[in-house]
């Protein structure tokens, strides 16, 4: 079968049914509703949408103004979904804002894999690096080597509810070698627009997947093999450092939400207590810097 070409597709009507999927993207209870229900996502952003696709999610439109034909051409030309030509005001109509990176992608979600499954493939499921292309060569491209380790590390957020935190623990989780996110029922959704452009992408990188009965869950966790490990302020934790001294194979890093922290039962289920050293007078640190921190220290 020969591969439909994408339809290049002038718009100039801003309630065309075409755009519903762009439609009030600002309103964010609308759209944690509709876009997990409708199965889709909002790439926003060329690095995003080339991300995105290099991760095997499918587009199901996109939405370009004109100066941005040319930098995308590529992406069009591969495209098998249709591409909506509309100006900027246009597009700030439709979708509540100025978009000012001057791409939308709709994505097709992927179905999300069960826990155990996930736990079998960890570290095995990482998506590989992109390919780095060379601007100052002849269009040669080099991809990072794989992490070699026979050991795997995993994170459990739990109730994390600011987009922004999550997208950037997702990324910190990318950049210092967790193997697999999974997230307790309440979290806020790594694939919404927002959490999706702090992270630049990088949630596209690292394999998740959510819970369905927390903490009962952490049984999963041990019968694996890993030893769980949550992030609290409790004065008969550990340091993070003793933590990444005593080398555990397999080590699950739990970290709870904004304010509060991991939840008591969370915390009693734990094998255990971890905190990071602080100085100053200062308690804690916002849980996208202390995932960081503890992505760092425990890194294989």
């Amino acid at each position: 079968m020969a591969h439909r070409k994408a339809e290049l597709i002038t718009v100039d009507d801003p309630h065309d049914p075409r755009l519903g999927d762009y439609t009030d993207l600002t309103d964010v209870e609308l759209r944690r509703r509709r876009e997990p229900a409708e199965g889709l996502f909002i790439a926003e952003g060329e690095k995003v949408i080339r991300r995105a696709l290099h991760a095997g999610y499918t587009m199901r439109s996109m939405l370009l103004s004109e100066k941005w034909t040319e930098q995308m051409s590529d992406v069009i030309a591969e495209a098998s979904a249709p591409v909506y030509l509309v100006s900027p005001e246009l597009a700030e109509r439709v979708t509540g804002y100025h978009v000012h990176r001057g791409a939308l992608a709709s994505m097709q979600r992927k179905p999300l894999p069960e826990p155990e499954e996930l736990l079998r493939a960890a570290p095995s499921s990482v998506v590989a690096p992109e390919p780095v292309v060379d601007r100052a060569d002849t269009g040669t491209s080099s991809a990072a080597a794989p992490r070699q380790s026979a050991g795997c590390r995993v994170a459990i957020f739990e109730d994390i509810v600011d987009h922004a935190n999550l997208g950037a623990a997702f990324r910190n989780a990318a950049a210092l070698g967790v193997d697999a996110v999974f997230l307790t029922p309440r979290c806020a959704d790594p694939l919404y627009r927002r959490a999706v452009k702090v992270s630049m992408g990088t949630v596209f990188r690292v394999p998740w997947t959510r819970l369905t009965s927390w903490p009962k869950d952490l049984d999963l966790f041990r019968r694996s093999g890993f030893v769980t490990a949550a992030l609290c302020l409790d004065e008969k934790s550990i340091t993070v450092d003793e933590l990444a001294a005593r080398r555990y194979e397999n080590l699950a890093l739990m970290l709870g939400t904004e304010g509060d922290g991991l939840s008591v039962g969370a915390q009693r289920a734990a094998d255990e207590w971890v905190r990071i050293p602080m100085v100053a007078g200062v308690d804690s640190l916002n849980v996208a810097a202390a995932s960081a921190v503890a992505f760092y220290a425990t890194r294989l």
